[in-house]
C-alpha cells in the first residue's frame, strides 16, 4: 500500500550574517542549511545524522517555523491539501503547532525550574485553551501515566527528578495536544546509556499506540539503526545521501556515510574490519569549498568536485546520494 506522505520539504535554505561593514551591510554569511529537500511520510521515522554543526538543528527550527527560511518551502498536509507554514498567518500557525510538536536535547535546561511538572505538563493545554482545570489535570495524569511517571510526580519540580525522567516530562508536554508529528532533537544524547535503551523503547512504543510520525536527529548512529526506518545524512548544511535504514548501513554511497559507518565502535575486541577514515577538519560554513564540499576530505576526489556541486540523484529506489562517483 502506498505510503501518504505528511510532510514535504522543498529547497530549504538558511543563512546568517556573521559579520557587517561600514553602512551595516552583511559582509559574510555562514551557510547554516542549503538547498534541503525530502519528503515525509505518515508513520514512519527519518533520522538526520551528520556531525556537529552540520544543519540538523537549525533545519528542525524551519520544519517548525521558529526560524524564517531565506528561500525553499514546508508543506504539511491539512485534510489532503499542501499548506507552506511560511505563508501561515499567526492564527493558523497557532492552530498548526498543536500537530506539529518539538522534544528538546537536554531535558532540564527544556524545563521550567519554578514549574510543578503537572503545570509543564499541561501548559500547551493552557495556551490552546483546551478543557477545564480539572479536565487538564486528569488528561496530564494519563500522560504521566503513559509515559511511565507516578501520580505523585505531580507536584514535584524538575531538580528532583533524574535525567530519565526529566525528558519523559518532555515527551509527555509534547503528546499532550495529540500531534501528529514530534521533532526529536538528540533527545537521548544527554542520558546515561542504560536510560537511553528505556527511552528510544518508549518513543517506538508511543508511535505504534498513537500512528507518530518522528523525524529523529541524532548524531549516534547506533541509535538511529535502531530507531529509524529511512536516514538523511547531512554535510555543511546538504543532505548527501538519504536511504532506508537497513540499506545505508549495509550499502552505503557516499564517501562521508562511509566514514560515518565505519567510525560506530564493535562491540567483538577480535573482529577486523577495513576503517575508512575522515581525515581533516570539517571546512567553515562561512567559507565552504567551491564544488562538493566534501571534496577536501574525500580520497575519491576528481576535478570534477572542485568545481561543480552534485545533485542529489535516486540511485536504486529510494536511495539517494550527492556525489559524482554516481553522476
Amino acid at each position: 500500500m502506498m505510503k501518504e506522505a505528511l510532510l514535504e520539504v522543498r529547497n530549504l535554505t538558511k543563512y546568517f550574517p556573521v559579520s557587517k561593514g561600514i553602512f551595516g551591510k552583511p559582509r559574510e554569511w555562514l551557510r547554516a542549511v542549503h538547498n534541503v529537500s525530502f519528503i515525509l511520510y505518515s508513520g514512519e521515522t527519518l533520522g538526520l545524522v551528520g556531525e556537529s554543526g552540520c544543519g540538523k538543528s537549525t533545519t528542525r527550527k524551519l520544519l517548525l517555523r521558529l526560524l524564517e527560511s531565506d528561500t525553499g518551502e514546508v508543506l504539511f498536509r491539512d485534510q489532503g491539501e499542501w499548506i507552506n507554514i511560511f505563508q501561515l498567518p499567526p492564527k493558523k500557525l497557532r492552530e498548526l503547532r498543536k500537530r506539529m510538536q518539538v522534544v528538546f536535547q537536554d531535558p532540564y535546561a527544556s524545563l521550567d525550574p519554578k514549574w510543578r511538572v503537572g503545570d509543564i505538563i499541561s501548559e500547551p493545554l493552557r495556551i490552546h485553551g483546551i478543557g477545564t482545570r480539572e479536565q487538564q489535570r486528569e488528561k496530564v495524569m494519563e500522560l504521566m501515566e503513559l509515559v511511565g511517571l507516578r501520580s505523585e510526580h505531580y507536584y514535584r519540580y524538575p531538580h528532583e527528578f533524574s535525567g530519565g525522567q526529566r525528558q519523559r516530562v518532555g515527551i509527555a508536554r509534547a503528546l499532550a495536544l495529540q500531534p501528529e508529528l514530534i521533532i526529536a532533537d538528540e533527545p537521548v544524547s544527554a542520558l546515561d546509556v542504560s536510560i537511553q535503551a528505556q527511552v528510544i523503547n518508549m518513543f517506538k512504543d508511543l508511535q505504534e499506540k498513537f500512528g507518530l510520525t518522528y523525524i529523529f536527529i541524532a548524531h549516534d548512529l547506533g541509535v538511529v539503526k535502531h530507531i529509524c526506518d529511512r536516514v538523511g545524512v547531512m554535510y555543511l548544511g546538504k543532505i548527501v545521501e538519504m536511504a532506508p535504514t537497513d540499506e545505508l548501513f549495509s550499502n552505503p554511497r557516499h564517501p562521508y556515510t562511509k566514514g560515518l559507518i565505519s567510525s560506530i565502535p564493535v562491540p567483538d575486541p577480535k573482529s577486523k574490519r577495513q576503517l575508512k577514515l575522515l581525515e581533516g577538519e570539517v571546512p567553515s560554513p562561512i567559507n565552504p569549498p567551491e564544488g562538493c564540499s566534501f571534496h577536501p576530505r574525500c580520497q575519491n576526489v576528481r576535478d570534477i568536485c572542485r568545481k561543480q556541486d552534485p545533485p542529489l540523484l535516486e540511485l536504486d529506489s529510494g536511495h539517494e546520494v550527492s556525489c559524482h562517483l554516481y553522476t
